[in-house]
């Protein structure tokens, strides 16, 4: 009973400095990938111009500098542009495909599905440089805001399938059926019994698709020509200076990109 009794003890204290460790390492992960960007929100705010501690003072003098460069506002409204068709494009498109390959047969619908998935797991880089060579070299398209909008539908309309396709996999089609032997068609079925079950799965995922494109750099640096967006702005101030105005607009991109993605999970309440 005694040996028992110590094995049971120094089991739970093995489990209790494992949790503890655990903890720890998960303290410290969180820690790592958060500490820069909460750096640059706080230099963002830093009186002086060098981007050290300690802080000197507290101003908003930074996002006034931001506000009055000639080049933030066309940057930012290509960005605002570019997400917002972005986002209404891949929803249409993403939640056609995903009803689509709810109702078709599994195994043709997993292949589709293995195939779109590609763009998210090829390495960005390879996406630009592949997109920027078909627009130049094989259809000799302009370089401009439609070819950025066209390059970001490949790997955003992916999420969006994702998304719309999990909802769709518990969707109770006999609702549909019974409005179809009611007399109504195909699109009305759709419009008054389909998309007003699964309207919030489509809103997050378009939020979603909004959040991602605001964030883009490498595709967009690739097919963008002339011309910016705010992560490509960021990318040319920081090669020719390190004005502290740099880190108002990372926080405007962290707060921009953050909130759209957070709206997107509580309105579509996705958990991967």
């Amino acid at each position: 009973m005694q040996a028992n009794a110590q094995a049971l003890y120094w089991g739970l204290g093995v489990n209790h400095l494992s949790k503890s460790l655990w903890f720890l390492f998960t303290f410290f992960v969180i820690a790592f990938l958060t500490l820069p960007l909460l750096l640059v929100v706080l230099f963002s705010f830093n009186a002086s111009a060098l981007t050290s501690l300690p802080l000197t003072g507290l101003t908003l003098g930074w996002y006034r500098t931001l506000l009055a460069n000639q080049s933030f506002w066309p940057a930012l409204r290509a960005s605002l542009v570019i997400g917002a068709v972005v986002a209404l494009c891949s929803v249409v498109i993403g939640t056609l495909a995903a009803i689509g390959l709810v109702r078709s047969r599994q195994r043709w619908a997993g292949a589709v599905m293995t195939a779109l998935m590609a763009p998210m797991m090829i390495p960005s880089l390879i996406i630009g440089i592949a997109l920027l060579s078909y627009f130049v070299r094989f259809l000799q398209f302009p370089l401009g805001l439609p070819t950025v909008i066209m390059s970001q539908l490949v790997i955003v309309v992916p999420f969006v399938v994702a998304i719309v396709f999990a909802r769709l996999s518990a969707f109770d089609w006999s609702l549909v059926e019974s409005a179809r032997d009611l007399g109504a068609s195909s699109w009305e079925a759709f419009m008054t019994i389909t998309l007003p079950i699964i309207q919030p799965t489509v809103i997050g995922a378009g939020l979603m698709a909004l959040a991602i494109s605001l964030d883009d750099f490498i595709i967009t640096f690739f097919t963008i020509g002339s011309g910016n967006t705010l992560p490509t702005m960021v990318w040319g101030m920081v090669r020719t200076s390190l004005d502290p105005s740099i880190n108002a607009m990372a926080t405007l991109l962290i707060l921009l990109s953050i909130g759209s993605t957070a709206l997107a999970l509580a309105i579509s309440k996705y958990r991967g």
